[in-house]
């Protein structure tokens, strides 16, 4: 189906459409010529989503300066799934009403316990286990290592994305989760890092909420997404917990314990480190006092080596004859 939306053609992927999902997408598209902000409400099951997408890339491909990329912030995994899914048949309507291709890129984002390939990381269920597993593989430390001692594994995966994942990009289209992984597969290469790296040239970005809430997260993905980005955030009520979630601290009984052995050891070690360094200390203070004397005693032996006393009896028993810097008694 073919829409005006106050001048903006807008394809819509279905053969029906709601009254609220028109008024809704007329709403969006005043927010964006107003280039400013607005909270849109649909009732649950009334395609939202959809009305959306359509809307959105519509207006990306008649202004892309205004509109240079669409962030899609939803909550959970199968949410960020379904968004791809959307995304995916009106691609495939767009095709179909225009005879060419799209030409988008939409990828979703996730964590490495969702996108990692790895035969050993990935087996592990738990996401702070694959996070550490991952970086004690892609380390840059651990890189280095192993370009100096071979016996030192890293993730080849990653290491292919390295070599060539940035000088060839990935193919117009939609990438789920399940395509994302069967793209590295085929390419031998890491989906995760791909799917960060695509996001640079990405037209439509769907990821959680923490990728652009969390100050720590969003530090290291989002920080160069361009200002014409239109970020949309799905079920926008769960806002609040999740920056209240973001900024929290969760402390048992089990990292108590841990923080204090931490700090005994600390102690220990600096305890260690300060009697090493008073030992040190006298030593080189022992040295300077007998370097010292002995310079005192040399410069006292180099006095008397100058100007030597004679006894009074030699003296007044002959005279002297210095010849050379040396001294001849001749007596008298």
């Amino acid at each position: 189906m073919r829409l005006n939306i106050d001048g903006l053609l807008v394809y819509f992927p279905y053969d029906y459409i709601y009254p609220e999902q028109y008024s809704y997408m007329r709403e969006l598209k005043a927010a964006l010529d107003a280039k400013g902000h607005c909270v849109l409400e649909m009732p649950s099951g009334t395609g939202k989503t959809i009305s959306l997408l359509s809307l959105i890339v519509a207006y990306h491909k008649v202004n892309p300066t205004a509109c240079s990329k669409l962030v899609y912030c939803s909550r959970t995994v199968p949410e960020i799934e379904k968004v791809l899914e959307e995304m995916k048949v009106l691609v495939e309507y767009y095709e179909k009403e225009t005879g060419d291709s799209a030409k988008l890129l939409a990828v979703g984002v996730s964590s490495r316990k969702n996108l990692c390939i790895h035969p050993e990381v990935s087996s592990h269920r738990d996401g702070h286990v694959v996070d550490s597993k991952c970086h004690s593989l892609t380390a840059s430390f651990v890189r280095e290592r192993h370009s100096e001692n071979g016996d030192m594994e890293v993730c080849t995966y990653y290491e292919r994305f390295e070599r060539e994942g940035r000088d060839v990009p990935i193919p117009p289209g939609v990438y789920n989760l399940d395509d994302l992984k069967q793209f590295g597969l085929s390419r031998r290469m890491c989906p995760y890092f791909l799917a960060r790296y695509s996001m640079m040239h990405a037209n439509v970005i769907v990821y959680s909420y923490y990728y652009l809430l969390d100050p720590k997260i969003a530090d290291l993905v989002s920080k160069e997404l361009p200002r014409a980005s239109v970020v949309v955030f799905d079920e926008a009520h769960n806002i609040d917990n999740v920056c209240i979630e973001s900024m929290s601290v969760n402390i048992n009984r089990r990292t108590l314990d841990q923080c204090s052995a931490n700090v005994e050891s600390l102690q220990r070690h600096i305890r260690e480190l300060k009697e090493k360094d008073a030992e040190r200390l006298r030593h080189e203070y022992q040295r300077l006092v007998d370097g010292l004397r002995e310079a005192s005693v040399a410069r006292q032996a180099d006095a008397y080596l100058a100007n030597p006393v004679l006894p009074d009896e030699i003296l007044q028993g002959g005279f002297v004859i210095v010849l050379d810097s040396s001294i001849l008694i001749v007596p008298v």
